[in-house]
C-alpha cells in the first residue's frame, strides 16, 4: 500500500527558510521566524498552569499554598515525560534535513506509544501523592487538598503528550502558528472552565481546587483532538497516515525514542526537581513563604517560556543542519539562538529589579491585610531571580541545541550535578544553617542555573572536539 510519500513534492520539499543558512543574519532569520511562534506558544502554554495559580490565590492563601504544592509536585513528572517525548524533535528534524519522511512517520506512531507508555507509569507513580506530601513534613491539610487538584489534573497527562508529538510534527516542518492558535484557544477554555467549576458559577457546583484539576484535564485533551483534527485533514500532512497501522510496533524506533528522550526526561525533571525540592524546603518555612515561592516561581516561570520556546527553534534548526551535514549551519543555529535567548532575559532580569512589587500584585491583592506578608516575601524572591535570569536563559537554549545533535546524556549528568550537588545543598544551608529563609533558598537555585548554563556552553563550543558532529545515517 503506498502512502504517497515518495511522490509528495510538498513533503520532499520543506519551506526554504528550514534550510540551514550561510550568513548569518539569514540564520537569524530563520530562527526567529521558526522561533517567535513556538515561544508564544510557550507563553500560552505556561499560562494555562497561571491561570490556575492566580485563581488559586483568590480562593486565598490556604488554597494557594496548597495549589502550589500540587503543581510543584506534578511538574517534575509532568517535565519528565514532556522531555521524554521531545526525542521526537531532533529525530524528525534530521529527517526532514535528510528527506527521509518515512522516518518522520515511524517516529510520530512511535511517539504516540511512547506518550501512552510513559503516561500510564506517572499517573500510577503520583497518585497517592498525600502520602507523598506527608512524608514530606507537610501538613495534613495542604497535603487533602493538593491530591485532590493531582487526581483530576494528572489525567492531563495523556493528551498533553500526545499533542507534544503532534507539535513536534509541525515545529519540525516550521508549521508553529497552528500550535500557537490551538493553545490560546486552550487558555480561553481553561479560564472558563476554572471560573465555573472553581466558583461554582453559571450552574456548576463549586469544587474550587478539584474544579481546577477537571478543567486542566479537559483543556488539554480539546487542544489535543484540534492538533490531531487538522493534521488528519491537512493535504500535507495527512499523507503521512499516522494513523494508518498504528498498532504495528516498530521496536527500534520505540527504543531509539527512549535512548534519546530518557536523558532529556531526566535533566528536565533534575532542573524541576529542584524546584520542587525548593517548595518543600519552603513549607518548612511557613504558608507565607510557601505562597510567596508559589508567585515568585509563576513570574519566573514566565519569563523562561521565551528562552524554552526559543531552545525548541534551536533543536530543530541544529538538527536539519545535522541531517544535512551541514558544519556551518550547526555553528550558527547554535550561537543564534543562545544570543537571542540570554539577550531577552535581560529584559526580564530589569523587570524583576526594578517592578518586582507590579509584578507580585498581579498574583495577590495588595489591599488585602492578610496578603501584605507574603507580598514582601515574594518581592524579595524576585531579586534573587534577576540575578539568574540570564544564566536561565543561556542554559535551557544551549541544551536544546545540543538535543539538535542528539547530545542528551552527557548534559543529562551535568545537569544532575549542577541542580543537586551543587544548588540544592546551598538552598539549604543558605535558608537554614546561615539563616537567610527563602531568600538563601532561591541563591541555591541561582548557582545550580549557573553551573548548568557554563558547561553547556562550553560542551557546545568544543562539540567537535567531543565527537558530536561525527555524522551517522537518520
Amino acid at each position: 500500500m503506498s502512502t504517497g510519500l515518495s511522490s509528495d513534492r510538498a513533503l520532499e520539499a520543506p519551506d526554504q527558510f528550514l534550510s540551514p543558512s550561510i550568513l548569518w543574519g539569514d540564520e537569524l532569520k530563520a530562527s526567529f521566524k521558526l522561533s517567535w511562534p513556538l515561544v508564544i506558544a510557550q507563553l500560552a502554554q505556561m499560562s494555562l498552569y497561571t491561570t490556575d495559580v492566580i485563581m488559586m490565590g483568590w480562593l486565598g492563601p490556604k488554597s494557594l499554598a496548597a495549589g502550589t504544592l500540587a503543581t510543584t509536585l506534578m511538574s517534575p513528572f509532568l517535565l519528565f515525560g514532556i522531555g521524554l517525548i521531545t526525542a521526537v524533535a531532533p529525530m524528525m528534524a534530521q529527517a526532514i534535513g535528510a528527506l527521509d519522511f518515512k522516518s518522520v512517520r515511524r517516529t510520530t506512531r512511535q511517539g504516540f506509544w511512547a506518550a501512552v507508555f510513559i503516561a500510564t507509569i506517572l499517573v500510577a507513580l503520583i497518585w497517592n501523592a498525600e502520602f507523598i506530601f506527608l512524608i514530606l513534613g507537610q501538613t495534613s491539610e495542604n497535603a487533602s487538598k493538593a491530591q485532590g487538584y493531582i487526581r483530576f489534573a494528572v489525567w492531563s497527562f495523556f493528551p498533553a503528550f500526545l499533542f507534544l508529538v503532534l507539535r513536534c510534527l509541525l515545529s519540525s516542518h516550521g508549521k508553529t502558528s497552528v500550535v500557537l492558535y490551538i493553545t490560546i484557544a486552550g487558555i480561553i477554555v481553561n479560564a472558563l472552565g476554572n471560573y465555573a467549576l472553581m466558583f461554582g458559577n453559571w450552574g456548576f457546583p463549586r469544587l474550587e481546587l478539584l474544579g481546577a484539576g477537571i478543567s486542566t484535564t479537559f483543556v488539554n485533551t480539546i487542544m489535543f483532538v484540534l492538533i490531531l483534527t487538522y493534521i488528519l485533514m491537512h493535504r500535507r500532512y495527512k499523507r503521512y497516515a499516522i494513523l494508518v497501522r498504528f498498532w504495528k510496533p516498530d521496536w527500534s524506533r520505540f527504543r531509539e525514542i527512549f535512548r534519546i528522550g530518557l536523558p532529556i526526561g531526566f535533566t528536565l525533571t533534575a532542573e524541576t526537581g529542584l524546584f520542587t525540592a525548593a517548595a518543600i524546603l519552603m513549607g518548612w518555612l511557613g504558608t507565607n513563604e510557601l505562597a510567596a515561592h508559589a508567585v515568585a516561581l509563576q513570574c519566573a516561570a514566565l519569563a523562561f517560556m521565551v528562552p524554552l520556546g526559543i531552545s525548541q527553534a534551536a533543536t530543530i534548526r541544529v538538527g536539519l543542519a545535522y541531517g544535512k551535514k551541514n558544519h556551518d549551519g550547526i555553528r550558527k543555529a547554535g550561537w543564534v539562538s543562545i544570543a537571542m535567548g540570554t539577550g531577552f532575559m535581560i529584559f526580564t532580569c530589569l523587570a524583576f529589579w526594578f517592578i518586582p512589587t507590579t509584578l507580585v500584585s498581579f498574583f495577590l491583592d495588595p489591599a488585602l491585610p492578610e496578603n501584605k506578608v507574603t507580598l514582601g516575601l515574594a518581592v524579595s524572591y524576585l531579586a534573587v531571580a534577576a540575578l539568574f535570569q540570564l544564566v536561565d536563559g543561556c542554559q535551557v537554549v544551549a541544551s536544546g541545541a545540543l538535543r539538535g545533535l542528539s547530545d542528551t546524556k552527557v548534559p543529562m549528568f551535568l545537569a544532575i550535578f549542577g541542580y543537586w550537588v551543587l544548588g540544592l545543598p546551598i538552598s539549604y544551608v543558605g535558608g537554614f544553617v546561615l539563616g537567610g529563609g527563602g531568600q538563601g533558598i532561591w541563591l541555591g537555585l541561582a548557582a545550580g542555573l549557573a553551573f548548568v548554563a557554563v558547561v553547556s556552553v562550553i560542551r557546545f563550543t568544543l562539540r567537535d572536539r567531543f565527537g558530536l558532529t561525527n555524522y551517522k545515517s537518520i
